[in-house]
């Protein structure tokens, strides 16, 4: 593939990924727009796992957890509970099933709900592949209810005014390099 088709092909497969959740009926267009669906490429959920830094007894929310690849690789590689919010049908319905096939279904758990509507209080680290704007519109909800020293993981977009503690650049999709932020709530937001 030509070095100019690059950016036409990427366009494509996003627009693609994008009318699958568009075809879902129970997703509303602000929810649409919020988190289109997109996978991540496999190197780049080991590499937010890792930075996670994920410890026994944790567990991890993944906000539009689609298919389930990260909640599922979490208890796989980490033996941690997960769980997944995914606000479309049939993405929750196939993340199911994936654990299922998994044998995860003990430190999986997979819920059809709106993530902006979702305790996270439970939650010790949470990932995301949201758009910046999600982020920005998620993060109150995130300073409500992580605990200090909860850890964020964003691939591609930062939480608008966060200050990531650590940054890694990951290859994605035909040479382009993309950003995992990695954040941590800090005491002073819970006072």
């Amino acid at each position: 593939m030509k070095l100019a088709a690059l950016p036409i092909y990427t366009a494509l497969v996003a627009l693609f990924c994008f009318n699958l959740r568009a075809q879902d009926t129970d997703v509303s267009e602000f929810q649409k727009n919020l988190a289109p669906y997109v996978k991540a490429p496999e190197r780049a959920i080991t590499k937010m796992l890792e930075m996670a830094n994920l410890r026994s007894g944790e567990t991890l929310y993944d906000l539009g957890c689609a298919e389930g690849e990260i909640v599922i690789a979490a208890a796989e590689r980490y033996r941690i509970r997960a769980v997944g919010i995914e606000i479309s049908g049939h993405l929750a319905k196939t993340a199911e099933e994936n654990v299922r096939k998994a044998g995860l279904q003990k430190r999986v758990k997979v819920v059809h709900g709106d993530f902006m509507r979702t305790d996270l209080s439970g939650a010790d680290v949470v990932t995301l592949y949201l758009a910046t704007t999600a982020n920005a519109t998620l993060r109150p909800n995130l300073e409500r209810y992580l605990h200090p020293d909860a850890r964020v993981i964003s691939y591609d977009y930062p939480v608008p005014g966060w200050k990531p503690v650590k940054t890694s650049d990951n290859d994605g999709y035909h040479g382009t390099t993309h950003t995992i932020y990695l954040y941590e709530i800090p005491d002073s937001l819970k006072k």
